[in-house]
């Protein structure tokens, strides 16, 4: 072939390229506005049904060269870099998303306790009330640790029906009496949303557990609620199903909303879960919110609370939560991961020692 004729085809093609380029822009361009028609009716960006038929009417109309199957597969990888730049545009309108480097949602509690402030909070209590007198002597090693914020604890969602299930609203009146005592903020997991009035009575902060993390009724009713919540990751779910989730409390209203990472399902044996540790910069990348980890169902044995710890401040975390019970051999749930109190203190001796922010430790007599 003369030099001449290869120098005329490949100016043809380089073309046809840019042909192809400004088409495939404009085509992402038409895209992004159905997009944006499909989120103001609350209809999903991904319509497989339509996908399917475009792609039977390219299979239908297609001459050669190129098999039906490279032109399905060439079309898909436009949908799906399509699709990618959809949702990358849905997701820059998010409220949980972070705008700018220095944006950050500070969660206040009544008493002035704030969480997402650079320092780092600590939320300790027993994984279930179980009477007036084993709260009251948690929440007096609490107090004395300089924790503000406990676990209350008085419904207890079991994988068996005929585990112990919580003490319910006689609960929540031990966890005020004793938080009223001792000058606490109460969390505790609400279940369904026809819990929240009665709870809202009780409580300074509602929780929403990982069996519950993707409940949209659930979530849309806390976001109408005056009153911080604390939305626990399902170990079963993404980062990015995560944050949907807090975009469903946010969506309604509620921009009070800590994040809680509480390990994920792996292979692992030896652990409850697996502390995916990385989803704290992560997060704190993608999001304004504030993050904690749950050092205690993370692992599910208590003597990894300590080194749990270390990693959970080290990673940027905006605090932790543990639980904590006077005696966790006869614990009526979690009895493996809860420390002693004993345990507990050694466990803010240990922290302190890397630290700047957490509360000082109490004076002596």
């Amino acid at each position: 072939m003369p030099p001449n004729r290869m120098a005329e085809l490949r100016s043809e093609i380089d073309e046809i390229n840019l042909q192809l380029l400004e088409l495939l822009n404009k085509r992402a361009t038409i895209a992004s506005e159905i997009g944006k028609i499909q989120a103001q009716h609350g209809s999903q960006i991904y319509d497989p049904q339509r996908e399917s038929q475009m792609l039977t009417i390219l299979q239908m109309a297609n001459e050669g060269p190129f098999s039906n199957e490279t032109i399905s597969a060439l079309f898909k990888e436009v949908f799906k870099a399509t699709l990618n730049l959809e949702e990358k545009e849905a997701r820059a309108n998010f409220l949980v998303q972070r705008k700018s480097a220095d944006q950050k949602t500070v969660v206040e509690l009544p008493d002035g306790t704030h969480i997402g402030n650079s320092q780092f909070t600590v939320i300790a209590g027993p994984c279930a009330i179980e009477s007036y007198e084993q709260y009251d002597e948690v929440a007096a090693a609490l107090v004395e640790e300089g924790v503000k914020v406990m676990r209350a604890m008085a419904y207890k969602p079991r994988t068996s029906p005929y585990d112990f299930q919580g003490l319910g609203e006689p609960g929540l009146k031990i966890a005020r009496q004793v938080a009223n005592k001792y000058g606490l903020m109460l969390v505790s997991e609400v279940l369904d949303q026809s819990q929240l009035a009665m709870m809202d009575d009780y409580v300074d902060m509602f929780w929403v557990g990982a069996r519950n993390m993707q409940n949209a009724f659930l979530l849309r009713a806390i976001g109408k609620m005056n009153k911080p919540v604390v939305l626990k990751r399902h170990f079963g779910a993404t980062l990015k199903e995560f944050l949907y989730a807090a975009e469903y409390i946010m969506s309604e209203g509620n921009d009070q909303i800590i994040l809680m990472e509480r390990g994920i399902r792996t292979f692992s044996q030896w652990t409850r879960n697996t502390l995916d540790i990385g989803a704290v910069p992560l997060l704190k990348q993608e999001s304004h919110l504030p993050i904690v980890v749950d050092v205690s169902h993370s692992a599910g044995r208590r003597d990894l609370a300590i080194p749990f710890a270390k990693v959970a401040k080290a990673s940027g975390a905006d605090g932790m939560m543990v639980e904590v019970h006077p005696n966790p051999s006869v614990a009526m749930s979690d009895a493996k991961q809860q420390l002693s109190i004993p345990q507990f203190k050694e466990l803010m001796k240990e922290l302190r020692k890397l630290n700047t922010d957490l509360e000082p430790e109490p004076a002596g007599d």
